[in-house]
Order: C-alpha cells, then structure tokens, then sequence
C-alpha cells in the first residue's frame, strides 16, 4: 500500500519506467527500479536524482541504498 502510489507518482511527475522490483516475500522492504532514456547521461543523472528526492522525501519512506547503472550506445 506504501509503494504503488510512490512508483505511481515517479511515473507521472517524471515520465521514467518505474516498478517495484524486488524484495517481494520480505515484509516491510522493497526495491523499487527506475529506468530513464534520454540523449545525454547528464540529463539522466538530473532526472534519476530527482527521483531518489522524491521517495527520500516520503515520511513513511527510508532509503536504505541508491544504486546506478548506466548504459550508452557501446551497451
């Protein structure tokens, strides 16, 4: 109930693929992926922090880790 409306909202304010990924069977955890396309890593990285505040802002929310992975056209 916590995390359907936070990925709802990270896919509407942001416009990013957004779903909860991970850590289904454990209770009170989850691991939420964000995936975001765009033409430079700079822009990227803007909209991915963004995203990372947004759910950090959360009250009923702690992050516990953020990890990256970028691809680029050698990918």
């Amino acid at each position: 109930s916590v995390v359907k409306p936070i990925v709802s909202e990270l896919r509407r304010k942001f416009e990013v693929a957004a779903a909860e990924a991970g850590h289904l069977e454990l209770h009170r955890r989850a691991l939420v992926g964000v995936a975001v396309v765009a033409a430079d890593a700079a822009h990227v990285g803007q909209v991915l922090d963004a995203c990372e505040r947004l759910v950090e802002n959360r009250p009923e929310v702690e992050v516990l880790s953020a990890r990256r992975r970028l691809f680029g056209d050698e990918d």
